[in-house]
């Protein structure tokens, strides 16, 4: 579905007003989407997929995803987690075990992906010897 300018530019607009001190504040936000359900404005159903997905994508920012091909013990998972918030701010942590990874870790922040596994030097080093 193709949204209008008019559209996204309210649902830019919109997202402003919804995150505050670097997260989403959900009252906000569940009172805009009523009084755009109520109200019916112009394009109305494009400025709520647009801003359905700028708020999916501000939480995202702020939520990690920590990949490794064992469990990681509390203490090291602490140890991460307090690495991240210091570099990148207040965030929520998620881990998860993905053995495809061999070793090391894969750490998903919004768009942002740090990949220090044995299968992605594998696959580089496939890479270089392929070329």
């Amino acid at each position: 579905m193709k949204i209008h300018k008019e559209a996204q530019r309210t649902a830019r607009q919109l997202i402003r007003l919804t995150t505050r001190d670097g997260g989403v504040n959900e009252d906000a936000a569940k009172k805009i989407v009523a009084k755009i359900i109520k109200e019916k404005p112009r394009h109305y159903v494009g400025i709520l997929t647009a801003y359905q997905r700028l708020l999916r994508l501000e939480v995202q920012k702020h939520h990690a995803i920590v990949e490794s091909a064992v469990e990681i013990d509390s203490n090291e998972r602490r140890s991460i987690t307090t690495k991240l918030k210091k570099q990148h701010g207040d965030i929520t942590t998620d881990y998860q075990v993905t053995p495809e990874l061999i070793g090391g870790l894969r750490i998903t922040l919004g768009s942002n992906v740090w990949d220090g596994s044995v299968k992605a030097r594998l696959d580089a080093l496939r890479t270089a010897l392929l070329s």
